[in-house]
């Protein structure tokens, strides 16, 4: 009779304690959840589940640019591989995204392009095409590279952004920030640019990259990136005018 008793009250205290149990497994499985969660889908604010696994995966598809067009004279910036072929890709086949104005000194053979990875010995690039109005060039090189990934998700003010590139001539300087405004073809952000940064990649918390590193703003709590709908203009083709298609 003893046992029968205290088996009932075990029981009603079990069935009495497991909404409790499983209310207490909710709350701690769903910021485990969102620990994990990077997709900028659901929250482009969440940091990458390993900035350093990130970090070092970029560092190894950007590099630093030379621009060698007097004895003296350099002019130096940065550059990542993508995806995409060029005219001269038997000799040099990696491609390069960078700014014109890295390179610009270099136009119509008036100097030499080499390029270096973190902590690399240099290797010799060339130009091959483009775009004066938007800022934008295209080098291809044969330091094999592999490409980084274009963002499919066009990033709004406040998602989570990384600039990788060398700035002021320290190679895989890394900076973080957030996306502040967006216009057509470039965006703000957060992340703080220095001489050497141009042409780098700004990528957001999956490692894709979403801009190009272009200018800083002197005084002022933002800098500025290409977007990736800039390219579109003449640097690669796209699905339309934009790379990111606008929502009906």
């Amino acid at each position: 009779m003893e046992n029968n008793v205290a088996q009932k009250v075990i029981a009603f205290a079990t069935i009495l304690a497991l909404p409790f149990a499983l209310g207490a497994f909710v709350l701690a499985w769903a910021p485990a959840q969102h620990f994990h969660l990077t997709d900028p889908r659901g929250d482009g604010f969440v940091q990458p589940r390993s900035i350093a696994d990130l970090v070092e995966s970029v560092q190894a598809s950007t590099v630093t640019v030379y621009c060698d067009f007097d004895k003296d004279e350099t002019t130096q910036g940065s550059a990542w591989a993508i995806n995409l072929s060029n005219d001269q890709e038997n000799k040099y086949p990696t491609t390069l995204i960078t700014n014109h104005h890295v390179i610009e000194d270099c136009l119509f053979e008036r100097g030499n392009i080499f390029v270096a990875a973190l902590g690399g010995k240099e290797f010799k690039a060339v130009i091959d095409q483009y775009d004066e109005e938007n800022d934008l060039a295209v080098l291809a090189t044969e330091l094999e590279l592999k490409p980084l990934d274009l963002s499919g998700y066009e990033p709004i003010p406040g998602y989570w952004v990384v600039a990788v590139g060398s700035a002021d001539g320290y190679e895989g300087s890394v900076a973080f920030g957030n996306v502040l405004n967006t216009e057509k073809y470039k965006f703000l952000s957060t992340a703080p640019l220095s001489h050497g940064n141009s042409g780098g990649p700004l990528v957001d918390n999956e490692g894709f990259v979403v801009g190009v590193n272009t200018f800083n703003r002197i005084g002022e709590q933002y800098n500025g990136a290409m977007s990736l709908n800039a390219l579109c203009v003449k640097i690669m083709e796209c699905d339309g005018e934009l790379f990111w298609k606008v929502e009906d």
